[in-house]
């Protein structure tokens, strides 16, 4: 039986230094701040990360601090899949940032409540969380 997958991508401004969010998405401190959930990240390629009370886990298989961050990630609802990959780039645009994130290897039955939960879940909040700022 194959797997069917999709991928996600989304872009996002987001009223801040890249800097600045790719710290709000590493950092377990400022995650914890903008999500308002427990987390847990160990912010080194290889580290390992868990968010939202648990319920997203995975590695961090790049690090490239303001630039990008992929990492392997999937939930606690996962099929029996292999994870997915998610990868986030940060454009500066004016006085802010575009985030650019694609998420492959997403199990196809699942994807538009990802689609979703990214909007609702990540950037909302990132963007409330630096207006405030």
């Amino acid at each position: 039986m194959t797997q069917k997958t999709t991928i996600i991508k989304q872009t996002v401004f987001i009223p801040a230094k890249p800097i600045d969010i790719y710290n709000a998405l590493i950092d377990e401190g400022k995650h914890i701040e903008f999500t308002g959930s427990k987390a847990s990240i160990d912010p080194k390629v290889g580290g390992r990360f868990t968010t939202w009370d648990g319920y997203i886990f995975g590695k961090n298989l790049t690090l490239e601090k303001g630039k990008k961050i992929i990492q392997e990630w999937q939930t606690t609802e996962w099929p029996d899949f292999p994870p997915s990959i998610v990868e986030f780039s940060f454009n500066k645009k004016g006085d802010g940032t575009e985030l650019i994130m694609i998420h492959s290897k997403v199990p196809i039955e699942q994807a538009e409540s990802y689609r979703q939960g990214w909007i609702d879940f990540y950037w909302e909040p990132l963007k409330k969380y630096f207006t405030k700022k």
